[in-house]
C-alpha cells in the first residue's frame, strides 16, 4: 500500500511540473514565473467596478522593498505578481465575498535598463486556468501601460502595501 500511495505521490507531482513546463511564455517574451504561489503576499485589493479580488504577490526583492518603504520608484529585480477571481457571496457568510472562478495571473516585472520603453516594467499575463499568455503581439503592453498611467508617478504601480504590526 504505502508503494503505491509513493508511486501515486511521484505521478501526481510530475503532472504537476509537467504542466507548470507547458506554461508558454507571455507574447513578449516573458517567461512565466513559476511558483509565484510560495511568493508572500505584499497586498489585497478588490475592484467594485468588475466584481474581482485579488491577491498581489511579490518576490523576496519586492517583499524587503515594500517592507521598507522603498516603492516609489520600486528598485530593479522585483516582481509584482496580481492573481485575479471574480466574486461571489460566501455560502454560509452572505455578508462575505470569496473568490469565485479563476480570472488571470498578471506580472510586473522591474528592470529599468531592460525595459526601458516600457517605462522600466515587462509587463506579462496569463489567462484561465490553463494560464494561456494574454495577447496578440507585445504590443499589448501599451495596454497595460495606458490603464497604469494614473499612477505613473507611483511608478505605474496600483498596489498599496499592506502594512503590518512590528513584532
Amino acid at each position: 500500500m504505502k508503494k503505491i500511495s509513493a508511486v501515486l505521490v511521484l505521478f501526481s507531482l510530475f503532472q504537476l511540473a509537467s504542466f507548470a513546463e507547458k506554461i508558454k511564455p507571455a507574447v513578449n517574451g516573458i517567461e512565466f514565473p513559476h511558483g509565484y504561489q510560495n511568493w508572500r503576499v505584499i497586498s489585497v485589493s478588490h475592484r467594485v467596478d468588475n466584481k474581482t479580488l485579488r491577491v498581489i504577490y511579490g518576490n523576496d526583492a519586492a517583499i524587503k522593498a515594500a517592507r521598507a518603504g522603498k516603492t516609489n520608484p520600486w528598485p530593479d529585480g522585483v516582481i509584482i505578481g496580481k492573481v485575479v477571481w471574480k466574486q461571489t457571496k460566501a455560502k454560509h457568510w452572505q455578508a462575505a465575498i470569496v473568490p469565485n472562478k479563476f480570472v488571470h495571473a498578471e506580472f510586473m516585472f522591474k528592470n529599468s535598463k531592460k525595459y526601458a520603453a516600457t517605462v522600466g516594467w515587462g509587463w506579462a499575463r496569463w489567462k484561465g486556468l490553463d494560464q494561456k499568455p494574454f495577447g496578440k503581439d507585445a504590443s499589448f503592453s501599451k495596454k497595460c501601460i495606458a490603464c497604469h498611467t494614473p499612477v505613473k508617478k507611483n511608478d505605474w504601480v496600483f498596489t498599496t502595501p499592506a502594512s503590518l504590526p512590528k513584532l
